[in-house]
């Protein structure tokens, strides 16, 4: 008999993506109208790159990255990290308050001044894809492969 599993198993996941993408974009509403972050040039630019970047990291159901998530993305980044190092990245996005990263962790570490390990990473990732969104200045002299 034919099974109709692997399509339902597929849109399922295809809803929860669509579901994830629209929690993502209310909470970039909420930062394009929070007056703290008024003076962030291209801020609305900014958070769809996060957004987008957010979402391709393997989310759990909650549509936050925990361990498993970060793991898998480090590797697919081509920059394996230890459980250890995980989990210290993952303290260092959310101050320890919890074990995932949420979507507003993540945009705060983006756009905070703190260079968390996962941001450096991401940032290093644009650098090599030849990312448009590049912050000025002149380019870092190492490479991702140079990163501790």
């Amino acid at each position: 008999m034919p099974s109709s599993h692997n399509v339902q198993g597929g849109k399922a996941f295809g809803q929860l993506k669509e579901q994830q993408r629209q929690k993502l974009e209310e909470i970039n509403k909420e930062y394009l109208e929070d007056q703290k972050y008024r003076d962030e040039e291209d801020l609305a630019e900014k958070l769809e790159g996060f957004k987008n970047k957010y979402a391709e990291f393997d989310l759990n159901d909650q549509g936050e990255i925990d361990l498993m998530g970060l793991k898998r993305t480090m590797e697919k980044l081509g920059v394996p990290k230890t459980h250890l190092e995980l989990k210290k990245m993952i303290v260092e996005v959310t101050g320890g308050s919890s074990n995932t990263i949420n979507y507003r962790d993540f945009v705060k570490m983006m756009l905070g001044k703190r260079s968390a390990v996962l941001k450096l990473v991401l940032i290093f990732e644009d650098k090599a894809n030849g990312s448009p969104c590049k912050p000025s200045g002149p380019p870092p002299k190492r490479d991702i492969a140079s990163l501790p």
